[in-house]
């Protein structure tokens, strides 16, 4: 993290949830130039001033920090459990780049959760040094009871893949992980790889940085990876491709829980469904 502290918030919205708060902040970005926005619901024990775990979800392409907020249902058991829920945007937003807001894979809304080195995108497309350094001065600065030695990641679909990569790279600060229909092998899918060609540039050895199927066999961790992915999600087999992270977790020793939920599709109604399992996966891991 840097030395610097930012504290400079500003509250977009607070409503009061299962004894807990739901509030929006934004904030000045440095590494994303400019404004960034995130959710975070404090539960009854963070407001009584207790030390509680974090949990970070990152989402997916399109969205921003209000989906999960508003569709996912994890603020009950985030009350219950006593954990703080953060959910960041999903890239910088008002550039003036041009295309980049031409379509829905790239650009606005599709961070990918890395830092482009690829201009024009280098100077503020840089989720990931938001996600593992600034966002996390941000919350140390100004929550007290965010316990930052106790914090797991997790996301759906673009930010499943988020999830994952950030994980592997960053185990000590991200010590558990889960992903709701990640994009497991983006260097061998559509979506993963017109992304990584525009921020990253054309040389694949740099895209292996941000491939969760690539970094187990560097960087495996320590951690059970949860994953749930529904069988009739219509992006499974072009796209996600959980089959390529599940072969090489059991090459490289990974400790993977793979889940294939009958009949469940892409959509948020499928988050909602397993988000109890996936806070109660982190608080076990978290506890100690």
């Amino acid at each position: 993290m840097s030395d610097t502290k930012i504290t400079d918030l500003e509250l977009i919205s607070e409503n009061k949830m299962f004894g807990g708060l739901q509030r929006v902040y934004s904030h000045v970005s440095t590494v994303c130039n400019g404004s960034m926005r995130f959710a975070i619901y404090l539960p009854p024990a963070a407001l009584e001033g207790k030390k509680v775990p974090v949990l970070t979800y990152l989402s997916g392409l399109t969205c921003t920090e209000d989906n999960v907020t508003v569709k996912a249902g994890a603020q009950r058991i985030a009350s219950e459990l006593g954990m703080i829920f953060v959910a960041p945007d999903t890239s910088p937003r008002g550039q003036n780049i041009e295309c980049e807001d031409d379509s829905y894979d790239f650009g606005s809304a599709a961070g990918f959760y890395l830092d482009a080195t690829e201009e024009p995108w280098a100077k503020s497309y840089n989720m990931y040094s938001y996600i593992t350094q600034e966002l996390q001065d941000v919350i140390s600065a100004n929550f007290d009871s965010a316990d930052m030695g106790r914090q797991g990641i997790t996301g759906h679909s673009m930010g499943g893949h988020g999830a994952l990569t950030v994980h592997l790279k960053n185990p000590d600060l991200f010590k558990s992980c889960s992903a709701f229909a990640p994009i497991c092998a983006p260097m061998s899918c559509p979506w993963g790889e017109k992304a990584f060609t525009g921020y990253l540039g054309s040389d694949r050895d740099a895209w292996k940085n941000y491939d969760a199927t690539e970094l187990v066999k560097s960087a495996s961790s320590k951690a059970t990876l949860l994953i749930d992915q529904g069988s009739s999600d219509n992006f499974l087999k072009e796209q996600l491709k959980p089959e390529l992270l599940d072969t090489v977790c059991k090459q490289f020793g990974q400790s993977l829980n793979l889940r294939i939920q009958e009949g469940y599709d892409h959509s948020y109604f499928f988050m909602a469904t397993f988000m109890e399992d996936h806070l109660r996966h982190h608080f076990e891991a978290l506890k100690s």
